[in-house]
């Protein structure tokens, strides 16, 4: 798919490219690919001579691979956003190709957007540039306003991590965690972690971005200014993920520790068990042992006799358990 934003009247205005002809009508400052075909590629290359490298999505993890700046002054910037989906919450590597200088277009510069799926953030911005005159001015203000949009998303889903581990907090320390539902709370628990994880991933990768951007020297005073904002927010964000983390810690442990109790309460119902059955066991072995002169072995009510013994040395000890405050 190729959307194309242009400025109009301050605003972005989103066009949908179905034909190299309709791409030749507009000058936009934001050209947008998702999941781009053979054929979109192609117009990209005849109407802007700009060739999208096959490699634009790889996993790289290396700052020199995923910032850098070609020779004719194009900047390229790979950066991951975050889906907060319910089911499967993942990040998507967007690939970024800012080109300031286009002589042949007469344009201030083009933002060329590569990935896979729709990005929640990219949704966020568009709405927001329709909605409000001058938010956008240039193709640089564009990426700016897409890394900002980031750190607030990453934000609101910090919050909503908040809410969750709160719900979980309140069950565990209510105490009487049963097997079941500390296997629950373990269950949202690791997915909280996991969505943790991901936002201070997804942040360390925004400040690297930004960063490279205030590096490259193309940003005026207003928008460098907009760049270090960004970078103060995700700062607090930082310490957010990091107080996650440790109560997430927390929890983890307070549960784990739940279970180790309702086991512990297993294993002392059979340690009880077993020394209450041992005098029982001390008779049976006795009269099991048929010596001859045992009178007993006569007695015509020696067996139930035994028996009875049997009952009443094992109701002793468990009296005696009980009374004690061992079986609770």
């Amino acid at each position: 798919m190729l959307n194309i934003f242009t400025l109009a009247n301050g605003r972005l205005v989103q066009e949908e490219i179905e034909s190299l002809e309709e791409l030749a009508r507009f000058q936009p400052i934001w050209v947008d690919l998702e999941s781009p075909t053979l054929e979109e590629k192609r117009w990209i290359k005849q109407h802007y001579g700009l060739s999208i490298p096959e490699d634009a999505m790889d996993e790289d993890i290396e700052e020199s691979a995923r910032f850098y700046e070609e020779d004719n002054g194009e900047l390229h910037i790979r950066s991951d956003f975050l889906i907060d989906d319910d089911e499967d919450p993942r990040s998507v590597r967007v690939a970024f190709i800012l080109n300031l200088v286009n002589d042949t277009l007469k344009s201030k510069g083009v933002l060329f957007s590569i990935h896979d799926e729709d990005v929640p953030v990219f949704r966020l911005l568009r709405m927001r540039a329709r909605r409000a005159p001058g938010l956008i001015e240039d193709a640089k203000e564009v990426l700016l306003k897409l890394f900002d949009a980031d750190a607030e998303y990453s934000a609101d889903t910090l919050e909503g991590i908040y809410d969750e581990l709160k719900e979980v907090s309140t069950q565990v320390l209510a105490g009487d965690v049963t097997d079941t539902r500390a296997g629950e709370v373990l269950a949202a628990i690791a997915r909280q972690e996991d969505l943790n994880g991901r936002i201070r991933r997804n942040v360390m990768d925004t400040r690297r971005a930004v960063s490279f951007m205030m590096r490259s020297k193309m940003l005026n005073a207003e928008q460098f200014e907009e760049a270090r904002q960004i970078l103060r927010d995700i700062e607090s964000l930082d310490n957010h993920t990091a107080f996650l983390f440790d109560k997430i810690n927390f929890l983890m442990d307070a549960t784990v520790g739940f279970i180790n109790i309702n086991q512990n309460k297993i294993i002392k119902i059979f340690s009880v068990a077993s020394v209450a059955l041992l005098p029982p066991t001390l008779i049976a072995s006795v009269y099991g042992m048929n010596f001859k002169y045992m009178p007993e072995l006569d007695w015509s009510y020696g067996y139930a006799y035994g028996l009875a013994l049997m009952i009443a040395s094992a109701l002793g000890p468990m009296w005696y358990f009980r009374r004690r405050g061992w079986l609770k």
